[in-house]
């Protein structure tokens, strides 16, 4: 239930009293193109022209006869434009920055897709850029780093706190406070203060209302149960959309859980004694910290996921039982990813790959005449470092070390 910015108890706008009009200003412009047929007919013919939406539904043959149980399809946000869902919501609000008049965005990211879609946003409509993203992340994800940069984007590395996801939301936050007359911060993900939460679920519905009529049309029926990886909770939002009101679909959200939840080297904030309501970063919702309030280090190898809140749309889902969430172990991730690159020639980005990681943990306890649909949030192409490591590969090894000596020859 939402009312002013709440869902259940959860969200809020806790903002320096500085953003106070800056925020005002961005929920007007907002709800004013919510109520205007013209936005979303514009939005949409954006998304079809530009990022080649709709996205299919791909029925993954090998892998359901492989678990033997139910019969899994995926949803292809990793055909997106710039590989992932995040394009949907950086478009949709490329356009409200149009109609505020502004000229500057600024956005955070972790596992860089959202900077390399805020990149090509704001090369698309002439805006100027700047990334914030935590200096662990960059080294990580330097191949994103790379685009966002050949795109026009300043990236900054955030060298404070655990230089992962949270500091780089902290750094965009400071950044606007001393811009927003002619910035936007274009958040990532369905966090943050009101309207952030409902503006992200709003764009990224997209992803449900596509899938919901997709699946209907084949395999011909509703999905029993619908996967989608949770670090913000963006993705999995924009799926479990089409289907909240649908009392036979079982919506199951995954979040990270590292190098296992007993070791506290996870990113797990619904349903882990680790984690506790708190506010921070702007809004009310679980968040993985002490008894002090002091949020904790997380650790997850999927990069988009290393966060320590989540949603406060999620956490009312948590609390209602509408979503059952669960969790996956590095371990088990690269795993899936690795079986659904060899089954079915599908390259999911890691975080994907926590939602691919829980589908076939279930699948073989299902009936043939059971349906899943898994959210391929994004494509691991960009995870080719952290994949490469993971596995351990001597080829890729020998390959890095050949290209470091090159380059120290040259200079």
């Amino acid at each position: 239930m939402f009312e002013h910015g709440y869902y259940g108890q959860f969200g809020g706008a806790f903002i320096p009293e500085i953003l106070v009009s800056t925020f005002e200003e961005l929920e007007a412009a907002f709800n004013k193109a919510k109520e205007d047929p013209a936005f979303f007919n514009e939005y949409q013919t954006l998304m079809g022209s530009y990022s080649c939406r709709p996205t299919p539904i791909t029925f993954a043959e090998n892998l359901s006869n492989h678990f033997g149980g139910a019969r899994i399809y995926v949803k292809r946000e990793d055909l997106n434009h710039t590989g992932a869902h995040k394009a949907n919501n950086v478009m949709g609000q490329g356009l409200l920055v149009k109609r505020m008049g502004k000229k500057r965005v600024i956005a955070e990211t972790g596992a860089g897709q959202h900077g390399v879609a805020t990149a090509t946003m704001a090369a698309r409509f002439g805006f100027d850029c700047t990334i914030y993203m935590g200096e662990v992340d960059v080294a990580r994800q330097r191949p994103n780093v790379f685009w966002m940069e050949r795109l026009g984007a300043k990236v900054v590395p955030v060298t404070e706190g655990s230089r992962t996801l949270k500091d780089a939301i902290n750094e965009a936050f400071r950044d606007w406070v001393n811009n927003m007359d002619t910035t936007h911060y274009v958040l990532g993900t369905a966090c943050g203060p009101h309207p952030f939460p409902e503006m992200v679920q709003y764009f990224q519905s997209i992803i449900g209302k596509e899938a919901r009529r997709q699946i209907l049309e084949t395999p011909g029926k509703l999905p029993d149960r619908v996967f989608a990886c949770v670090g913000g909770g963006s993705n999995a939002l924009g799926l479990f959309s089409g289907f909240l009101n649908d009392p036979g679909v079982e919506l199951v959200g995954v979040e990270a859980a590292g190098r296992g939840i007993e070791t506290r080297q996870h990113a797990v904030r619904l349903g882990t004694k680790d984690a506790s309501i708190g506010i921070a970063q702007g809004y009310k919702t679980y968040f993985l910290q002490d008894r002090d309030g002091q949020m904790c280090d997380t650790h997850s190898v999927a990069a988009g996921l290393d966060y320590v809140g989540v949603s406060p749309i999620l956490a009312n889902y948590y609390e209602t039982g509408q979503v059952r969430f669960e969790s996956a172990t590095d371990k088990e991730v690269v795993e899936a990813l690795t079986l659904t690159v060899r089954k079915e020639g599908i390259i999911p980005a890691l975080e994907s790959s926590h939602a691919f990681a829980q589908a076939f943990k279930e699948a073989p306890q299902l009936s043939r005449d059971s349906v899943i649909l898994i959210n391929q949030s994004g494509r691991g192409d960009k995870d080719i470092f952290t994949i490469a490591d993971a596995m351990d590969d001597p080829s890729w090894r020998e390959f890095i070390i050949g290209k470091a000596e090159e380059y120290r020859a040259r200079k």
